[in-house]
C-alpha cells in the first residue's frame, strides 16, 4: 500500500506475453498501461523521463529483471507496471548476465526521493530472490502477478 491506501500496481497493469522490440519499447508499452489507467498524466514527457535514465545507466538487474524507472512530475501516486516477456523475447536492458524476461516500470512522483529509493530497493530485494522472480515468470495470471508486486511491497507503508 502506498499514499491514501492505493495498491503499486493492478492486474490492468500487466503485460502477459510481452513482445518489445527494445528497453525503450518495452518502457513505452509498460507507459502506455500507468497512463491509460489515469496514473501518470503526460506519456511522453514520463517517457522521456524514463529513456533519459536509461541512458544514463542501465537498469537491468541480474536474474533476467529490467527496472526502468523514474521520479516524475506526471506521476501522482507511486505505480509500478509489470512486463512478462513472451518465451523467445527477452529484452536487453544491460545486465552482464543477460537480457532480461521479467521488466517494472517504477513511477514515482517527483518530490518523492526517499519513496522512490525505498520502493527501488525493495522491489530490487525481492527480485533477487529466485523463488520470487520465479513465481512471477509462472504466474501466467495478471491477478496473481499484481498480488506478489503488491505482496511484496506489503510493509512498505507511507
Amino acid at each position: 500500500m502506498n499514499e491514501a491506501g492505493a495498491v503499486l500496481t493492478e492486474p490492468g497493469l500487466v503485460i502477459l506475453s510481452m513482445e518489445a522490440a527494445d528497453r525503450y519499447d518495452a518502457a513505452r508499452q509498460l507507459a502506455e498501461r500507468l497512463f491509460r489507467a489515469g496514473r501518470i498524466s503526460n506519456l511522453e514527457g514520463f517517457l522521456e523521463q524514463v529513456n533519459a535514465r536509461e541512458h544514463q545507466m542501465a537498469t537491468g538487474l541480474p536474474g533476467g529483471i529490467g527496472l526502468p524507472h523514474a521520479r516524475s512530475e506526471y506521476v501522482q501516486e507511486t505505480s509500478i507496471a509489470v512486463g512478462i516477456a513472451r518465451y523467445g523475447h527477452s529484452i536487453d536492458f544491460g545486465a552482464s548476465d543477460g537480457p532480461a524476461t521479467v521488466v517494472l516500470l517504477i513511477a514515482t512522483p517527483a518530490a518523492s526521493f526517499s519513496h522512490h529509493l525505498e520502493v527501488l530497493a525493495t522491489i530490487a530485494r525481492s527480485l533477487f530472490r529466485p523463488s520470487f522472480r520465479d513465481s512471477l515468470r509462472r504466474a501466467n495470471d495478471a491477478e496473481v502477478i499484481a498480488e506478489l508486486i503488491n505482496s511484496s511491497l506489503v510493509f512498505f507503508d507511507h
